[in-house]
């Protein structure tokens, strides 16, 4: 794939500045930059194209969705706040450009009526049939084929992900009536840079990117998918970095790589320093198939190294099918090109606070074939615990392992029985007290990121390409990783 060229940008710029770093690790915000011409919140938003500036701090009212033409470019200012009318989207053939910054997040919500409003719940028993953030309320920011750059920073993502009432880009489009994502991209030769950023409650996939170069790291993701639905669900060629992301509470999975809808290359991502917790709870689809925390599948190729994953139902899962969930064995084989070469994966680290959990650490083939091999490296040692004579898709008695290995938390004690119904992170904090059993655990040498195509600019690209970090999951000791 070609690499971008930050050139292809004819705009309009009244300041740019990269981003640097002190030695404490604290992010340096760049000046905000303003594309065309001011967009006034003067009046509600109602459907039409726009283009221009979004202005710092200001609140817009959306009723209509909106389209960005091609050749076009959106952008929003730190500290804005759009509210969307039940249902509206961004319809993205040009550029989208949303620069929150760790002081003024930018914010796209559903506020719901005045009535009943839309407000996150803190504490409470999580379920599909009793939170409204699983039902959806805004749709999502839809991107097409022409779309050359889509930058979501430092930005909440709240309440997305209603069914779309019709497909809003012609053929070869993959997006149709009836989709509920919060990010959708399909362009090949485009780019999408997610980071620093917030996603809280879809009925759905949160995300699904069918192409592109693509960089994902440093966001949080909370309640995800109602009765079913991945938190970022790459297909097709689209390939890239996961990392240092927390995922809480997803119906399924938090990560997955799948070549669905492809005739070019495979999809292709690193999945590194995440954190997973109580996921893979609410898919009420074929159990067994589909529900965890990592899935590699259908000719899909992945690294897989240094997450931490507790109480979750499933550990890493490569699948093998043909199965009930229609999932086909992932690339697993070596090649001579590509950006990963081969599948790989290890220094992963457990927590399980039941047998059931515990038992699936190394996924089980029950109901569908996996190949997933136990890990030496991986914390327990999987490979010890099952021996040498463990065939990967074999049923094992995890019950030994039940509450091994605590990662030692912040705040957030273990056992927590409430696995299956905490899916938001409220006041708890999922860093790692300076006693971690998983700090120092992870391995910064094994593989690293993807680069190719993935541009580092402070506004028109990614902000850094966090290498791997040695502390298992998505907060690092040293301060780097997540900084929520």
């Amino acid at each position: 794939m070609k690499k971008l060229k930050i050139a292809f940008f004819s705009l309009s710029l009244f300041a740019l500045a990269s981003c640097s770093k002190h030695s404490d690790n604290a992010v340096v915000a760049p000046p905000q930059i303003q594309v065309g011409q001011p967009i006034s919140n003067a009046a509600p938003l109602t459907t039409n194209s726009y283009k221009g500036t979004m202005l710092a701090g200001q609140t817009y009212t959306v009723n209509g969705d909106i389209t960005v033409n091609a050749g076009d470019t959106l952008l929003i200012q730190k500290g804005v706040t759009i509210n969307m009318g039940k249902g509206y989207n961004f319809f993205v053939n040009g550029t989208l450009i949303s620069l929150g910054t760790s002081d003024a997040p930018t914010t796209i919500t559903y506020p719901g009526p005045v009535s009943n409003p839309r407000v996150k719940t803190h504490g409470a028993i999580s379920t599909a049939a009793t939170d409204s953030a699983y039902a959806g309320g805004w749709g999502g920011i839809y991107c097409s084929v022409t779309c050359k750059l889509l930058v979501i920073k430092w930005t909440h993502l709240d309440f997305g992900g209603a069914a779309l009432k019709a497909a809003p880009f012609p053929a070869p489009t993959l997006s149709k009536a009836g989709s509920q994502y919060i990010l959708f991209f399909e362009n090949p030769n485009g780019v999408l840079i997610m980071e620093d950023s917030w996603m809280y409650g879809s009925p759905d996939d949160a995300t699904r990117f069918y192409g592109g170069a693509m960089n994902i790291m440093r966001n949080t993701l909370e309640k995800l998918g109602g009765i079913g639905g991945d938190g970022l669900n790459a297909k097709g060629s689209s390939y890239g970095n996961m990392a240092y992301n927390l995922i809480i509470g997803g119906a399924t999975n938090g990560t997955k790589t799948a070549s669905d809808n492809t005739s070019s290359t495979e999809c292709q991502f690193t999945m590194y320093n995440n954190t997973y917790v109580n996921d893979g709870f609410r898919n009420t689809g074929v159990p067994g198939a589909r529900s965890g925390s990592i899935e590699i599948e259908n000719a899909s190729r992945a690294l897989a190294y240094n997450n931490l994953i507790v109480d979750c139902a499933y550990g890493l899962r490569i699948a093998a099918g043909p199965g009930g969930a229609k999932v086909f064995l992932a690339d697993t084989l070596a090649n001579t090109s590509g950006y990963i070469l081969k599948t790989a994966y290890g220094y992963n680290y457990y927590y399980a606070d039941n047998a059931a959990q515990a038992s699936q650490i190394v996924p089980n083939g029950l109901i569908q074939p996996v190949v997933t091999h136990p890990q030496a490296t991986d914390i327990p040692n999987m490979k010890a615990f099952l021996t040498n004579s463990y065939t990967f898709g074999f049923v094992y008695d995890g019950t030994p392992l039940v509450g091994l290995n605590n990662p030692q938390f912040v705040n957030y004690t273990l056992p927590n029985l409430n696995f299956a119904t905490q899916a938001s992170v409220d006041s708890y904090d999922f860093h790692l007290k300076s006693n971690s059993p998983a700090i120092g655990k992870g391995t910064t040498t094994a593989f690293t990121p993807i680069t190719t195509g993935i541009p580092v600019n402070a506004n028109f690209g990614a902000t850094e390409i966090t290498a791997p970090g040695a502390d298992m999951g998505c907060y690092q000791s040293n301060g780097t990783g997540n900084h929520h």
